[in-house]
């Protein structure tokens, strides 16, 4: 099952969408990756889903990656009397570590980083922004606010403090818990949420070992001033425009997604657009034309994938969410002008030199394909950096290797026989280039591969092949 286009769709599972033909339907509708989402669900409802993913990869017939999205040290508001309290603008609200139940003078909030965070003056953001508190005293384990905007607060509602630092770890105990789970189930991706220091992404690094992808979530204004350490340390980035929109003021947003995406490609790792892309399609069968935009302006700037997150996960319409989405991209992607737009300056180090190469041979010999054949990933990683027109052929001989670059652009990966006889890589290259249907009879097959075959990372061979007339 071949994609007709070059970025790719990641859906979350949820309550709407993870039983077997849910996930099997979302799959032939167009997703490329299904993100499991560790803030809901026990872990047993986390393995039945990823049970229910890795048999709709069967049926579909390609790779499909699984995406752990770790919870992250969310702040949340305590419980109230009647699980919600009524507010007006200008009265008192006090925040404290009172574990009673809230009401329309205070709330518990346990969390001692907060209030160790807290200035005089500082805002405090609940219920992603529709609440604004402002801080006029405050203690080691209480604050008073004037209420700025908001009418109402429930039980466990989200806190923001933009522009401060908080000194919490972005790996909680649950998300430890949920990591070493996730690894178990041989999940291909792991994002961690709410990252703000380089140091983060270090230690879940460390945790993974290896055994699968790390994605860094891009959703505090504090990681924007060590973006470039933090990428140094991660496989791939999120921008994750719910936390991150609340942080920042509305028109700032979009500048700063412009310059995650151009971040990543700069050093060729993928990204993720990511929160509201088709929100109305929670409940409406259709987007607005504001959010086809949004997907589409995506696209045209180079993202690798574009994401839906309640859309299908407890939405109304999961398999039209993936459908309309897909056809989004198909239509960008047909526009004359969308590969000078989308493609991207950066530096060609010496170990991309003969990638750079193969994208130019590719475009010069009218190559129906390229068929990059790669160990870990690297290779198809660094093409698909420089956007080629033509389609990646991802050959592996490694399961784990074919899922992870299913987050790719433009690469579609196939595990192959795992080959030692450099003669034997082009008949395989043009085998799978028909079989695929990415090439006819008679058409150029581009190919990078490595010698010796099994180096990561050792691409120094670059070849035109053939396929048989018939």
């Amino acid at each position: 099952m071949i994609r007709a286009r070059r970025a790719r769709i990641v859906a979350t599972l949820g309550p709407a969408s993870r039983e077997l033909d849910q996930v099997r339907a979302l799959a032939m509708a167009g997703a490329d990756v299904f993100r499991v989402n560790f803030s809901h669900g026990s872990h047993e409802d986390h393995a039945q889903t990823i049970r229910h993913v890795r048999e709709a990869e069967q049926a579909v017939g390609r790779p499909i990656a699984v995406l752990a999205d770790l919870q992250g040290p969310k702040l949340r508001l305590g419980r109230f009397q009647d699980d919600a309290a009524p507010l007006e603008a200008g009265q008192r609200f006090r925040l404290d570590m009172d574990k009673a139940l809230g009401d329309r003078t205070r709330v518990g909030v346990p969390h001692p980083e907060v209030f160790a965070a807290l200035r005089e003056g500082a805002l405090v953001l609940l219920d992603d922004g529709k609440v604004r508190l402002r801080v006029t005293a405050h203690g080691p384990d209480w604050a008073d606010t004037v209420v700025e905007a908001g009418e109402r607060l429930s039980n466990h509602k989200g806190l923001n403090l933009p522009g401060l630092a908080i000194p919490i770890p972005a790996l909680t105990e649950k998300d430890r818990k949920d990591l070493a789970f996730a690894l178990s189930q041989g999940v291909d991706w792991v994002a961690l949420s709410f990252v703000q220091r380089a140091s983060d992404m270090a230690e879940l690094r460390k945790l993974v070992d290896g055994r699968a992808g790390v994605l860094a979530k891009i959703e505090k204004p504090a990681a924007l001033d060590a973006l470039d350490e933090i990428l140094d340390l991660s496989e791939a980035v999120m921008v994750a425009r719910g936390d991150l929109g609340v942080e920042l003021n509305p028109e700032d947003v979009p500048v700063v997604q412009k310059q995650l995406i151009r971040a990543a490609r700069t050093r060729g790792i993928p990204v993720i657009v990511a929160t509201q892309m088709l929100e109305s399609m929670i409940h409406s069968p259709t987007p607005t034309r504001a959010e086809a935009s949004d997907v589409a302006g995506a696209v045209y700037e180079g993202a690798d994938a574009v994401m839906l997150s309640a859309e299908t996960a407890a939405g109304d319409y999961p398999m039209e969410a993936v459908g309309i989405m897909d056809r989004i991209i198909t239509r960008v992607e047909q526009d004359p002008r969308w590969p000078e737009l989308m493609r991207a300056e950066h530096d060609i180090g010496d170990a991309d030199a003969l990638v750079a190469a193969a994208f130019h041979a590719a475009e010069a010999s009218s190559a129906a394909c390229v068929a990059a054949f790669t160990l870990t990933g690297t290779t198809a990683l660094r093409l698909s950096r420089e956007r080629p027109v033509q389609p990646t052929l991802g050959l592996t001989p490694r399961l784990a290797t074919a899922r992870k670059l299913a987050l790719a652009w433009g690469v579609e990966p196939r595990v192959v026989p795992d080959i030692r006889d450099p003669e034997d890589i082009p008949k395989l290259a043009c085998q799978e280039a028909v079989a695929s249907g990415l090439a006819g009879p008679a058409q150029r097959v581009l190919i990078l591969a490595g010698l010796p075959m099994g180096s990561p990372g050792a691409a120094n061979i670059l070849r035109l092949a053939h396929t048989p007339r018939r």
